[in-house]
């Protein structure tokens, strides 16, 4: 018989790993002034309270209405991103989200401020699953989930931009002033780099060598030959395992995005402090998450066992969350310390996530799996603010939030044990942070 053996990819150097350095920190820094723009209404929530005369859970619903409208564009964004072009979609989404989020700044009503949030989650939605596509255009499997959890720290560090920055402009001025500035971020920062710096595929891109695009176009051509044949796109929404992932995805979106949102205001009522000073406390979180991200990337690109470390990141979140309002009454400062694990936790999901959801099903319909998971699985951002507040306006108290938080985390982390994903065994990297070997087998 004919020897059919592919080749192995051969070892790179540094030099040869320009995606590295080129695409993840463009991917990023877009994506930080997205994130920026969908949660900084949480350093707002006092003002439009006050001014609106709205309670916490209005204050909550306004938060989280962004993600009824994020999930409009989550199959077609990512199915025009494979079958189209992620750069020139996320750059029409780019002007879009800017607009709406500038707007944000000239509301005269709470409900004009519900309608206009509401099409920022539109104009966002489709970003998302365009850049995981493109990810998965530039880095074979035995990198995706480093290469997701690098450019998934995004939300880490735009919370460590956002929150002091936030804080400051809340306090020097005012909520509307925070919607305008940060709302200009888009036009000013992230529509130029990424048309500049983005390119759709190796090919494309005049700064990628020859012998890095040979290493990816035969990486991924080794990945694809263990995909499973390609189906009708229905297959998305009739696949079991994609519903799960779309389960665990909105438990983790409530614990999340309720926690994110309602963290200033737990600062502030922990410390007595104002929010330029709770702004500077609230980065230590982010900072912590950072760590987390990193590491539990690189781990499950070791082992593979994607979903057992989404659930260490979940549960890690959850028990960090219950200890953390525990030991408010007697040390605050243990308290943030606990709030740090918790954030760390609510975030080092993402890139063993995504890595595992990449290889559900074939790179035909991976793009619509992907925005399909994203689209339903974030309208847990809209019921954790909500819910978070509707909490607090009932009891007077963070508890009862953070248990409900919490719940949904660990309750995250148990499902995703249920998904037996055919993941392929780690395999030797040679030096170089972008090298890598094809495995050559598959284990369950």
């Amino acid at each position: 018989m004919p020897d059919t053996a592919q080749p192995r990819p051969t070892t790179h150097r540094f030099t040869d790993n320009q995606r590295w350095v080129r695409l993840i920190p463009i991917a990023m820094i877009v994506y930080i002034i997205s994130f920026m723009d969908r949660t900084n209404i949480s350093y707002a929530f006092a003002g439009i309270g006050h001014e609106f005369h709205v309670g916490k859970a209005q204050q909550g619903f306004a938060g989280g209405i962004f993600f009824v409208g994020y999930m409009l564009f989550q199959i077609p964004g990512g199915w025009l991103a494979e079958h189209w072009s992620a750069r020139k979609f996320v750059a029409i989404m780019i002007v879009c989200w800017g607009a709406m989020a500038f707007l944000c700044g000239f509301v005269h009503s709470f409900d004009q401020l519900v309608i206009v949030r509401f099409f920022l989650g539109v104009a966002e939605g489709g970003i998302w699953p365009a850049v995981l596509v493109l990810i998965s255009h530039w880095f074979p499997v035995q990198e995706r989930a480093r290469a997701y959890a690098f450019w998934m720290a995004n939300l880490a560090i735009s919370s460590i931009i956002t929150q002091p920055l936030s804080g400051w402009i809340v306090s020097m001025s005012d909520w509307r002033t925070l919607f305008m500035v940060e709302g200009a971020l888009p036009f000013i920062i992230a529509l130029p780099l990424w048309l500049i710096f983005i390119r759709d595929r190796p090919r494309d891109a005049p700064w990628c060598s020859a012998s890095e695009r040979r290493y990816i176009e035969t990486s991924i051509s080794q990945d694809r030959l263990h995909e499973p044949l390609p189906g009708p796109f229905r297959d998305i929404f009739t696949n079991g395992t994609i519903w799960k992932f779309v389960g665990v995805y909105f438990l983790i979106q409530v614990g999340f995005y309720g926690l994110n949102m309602w963290l200033p205001t737990l600062l502030k009522t922990l410390t007595k402090q104002g929010f330029g000073t709770v702004g500077l406390i609230a980065m230590l979180p982010y900072l912590t998450a950072i760590v987390f991200l990193f590491l539990n990337g690189w781990a499950a690109d070791r082992n593979r066992r994607y979903g057992r470390h989404v659930f260490y990141a979940t549960a890690t979140a959850a028990v960090a969350l219950i200890i953390s309002v525990l030991v408010a009454q007697s040390s605050v400062v243990l308290s943030i310390v606990f709030i740090c694990l918790a954030i760390g936790g609510a975030l080092a999901y993402d890139g063993p996530f995504w890595a595992a959801a990449s290889r559900v099903l074939p790179v035909a319909l991976a793009g619509g799996a992907m925005g399909f998971i994203n689209a339903l699985g974030n309208l847990g951002g809209y019921f954790g603010p909500f819910l978070g507040g509707y909490l607090q306006d009932r009891t007077g108290s963070f508890t009862a939030t953070a248990v409900l938080f919490a719940g949904a985390l660990l309750l995250s982390g148990l499902l995703v044990l249920t998904i037996r994903l055919r993941e392929k065994p780690a395999a030797t990297v040679p030096p170089g942070l972008g090298s890598g070997l094809p495995p050559s087998r598959r284990v369950t």
